[in-house]
């Protein structure tokens, strides 16, 4: 579902798996959008007086074209996310983001983590968006939880069979151990 715009309805909620090198935006409060992070970033981005929120998942930082899927890279899926707000009401002036994702988890391996997570902070700043939460970086695989119309988002850290929970701090970097058991919604 690249790029669909869902539309709102008054039932219970309902989750929405937004997969690598795709994005979703909806203004459906019952709606809540839902992936999977390694070294991979999600944006999560809403405009809290339009009540309508959009996020992204992108695979590699900048802008480079491989194999024809622009989605992949941070500058297109930052674009079509902020497109796709903006199309649906949202006010570019307004818009606010929590970033996650850019883990460190294949060892041996050049850190894309590190460098999806650089290019979302740096997207941010040069759009004006501000980026009121982060959870970036660490080693550990993330579940993210974000509810479009209220900006509302939430974590589960995941290291291996282990499973623990967090969430993402004001502009914190995530800890590699992380308190078990405790869970935080904002």
């Amino acid at each position: 579902m690249t790029g669909a715009a869902l539309p709102s309805a008054s039932r219970r909620e309902r989750l929405v798996h937004v997969i690598q090198g795709d994005f979703a935006v909806s203004d459906d409060p019952t709606v809540v959008f839902t992936t999977i992070l390694g070294s991979c970033v999600a944006t999560c981005m809403w405009d809290p007086l339009a009540q309508i929120g959009g996020m992204n998942h992108f695979l590699l930082p900048g802008d480079k074209e491989r194999d024809g899927d622009l989605m992949r890279y941070g500058v297109n899926a930052m674009e079509l996310l902020i497109n796709g707000l903006l199309q649906r009401g949202a006010a570019r002036a307004r818009l606010q983001a929590k970033l996650f994702g850019g883990a460190h988890v294949i060892n041996n391996l050049s850190d894309v983590g590190a460098q999806n997570a650089a290019f979302a902070l740096h997207f941010l700043s040069a759009e004006k968006i501000p980026c009121v939460a982060q959870s970036l970086g660490g080693e550990q695989a993330r579940r993210v939880r974000f509810w479009p119309t209220s900006g509302r988002a939430g974590q589960l850290l995941i290291q291996g069979a282990a499973v623990e929970t967090r969430t993402a701090a004001r502009a914190q970097p995530a800890p590699t151990n992380p308190a078990a058991g405790s869970v935080e919604l904002f």
